[in-house]
């Protein structure tokens, strides 16, 4: 019902910059919250950012002050600006929407299918 689609990742040297994008379509009637999460190899999945549909930010702390969180509500899109990338900050990052359906009452959690950051040292 709700699709997920991220883009934008790929490898950059340590301290350089990459811009991912995440698209949600489908029939959707609301978006609550956009954000990213994001795994790297042994470690569980962790929250990186989120966009709350009234404009409430939060980061997790080892991403303040490098990461930015924006998102479009008009094309249903959330971007995560990241600069200053460290190699610990290799990991599949994730896209995630809490949204209602259009003809549910109900909320649910989306997630796209990752896409791969690697940062070098």
């Amino acid at each position: 019902q709700v699709q997920l689609v991220e883009s934008g990742g790929g490898l950059v040297q340590a301290g350089g910059s990459l811009r991912l994008s995440c698209a949600a379509s489908g029939r959707i009637a609301r978006i609550n919250v956009m954000g990213w999460h994001r795994q790297a190899p042994g470690k569980q999945r962790e929250l990186v950012a989120h966009i709350v549909g009234g404009g409430v930010i939060d980061y997790a702390d080892n991403v303040v002050g490098r990461f930015t969180i924006s998102r479009d509500n008009a094309k249903n899109t959330t971007y995560l600006q990241m600069n200053s990338l460290k190699p610990e900050d290799t990991a599949v990052y994730y896209c995630q929407a809490n949204a209602v359906p259009d003809g549910s009452f109900w909320d649910s959690d989306y997630w796209g299918p990752g896409t791969q950051v690697t940062v070098s040292s």
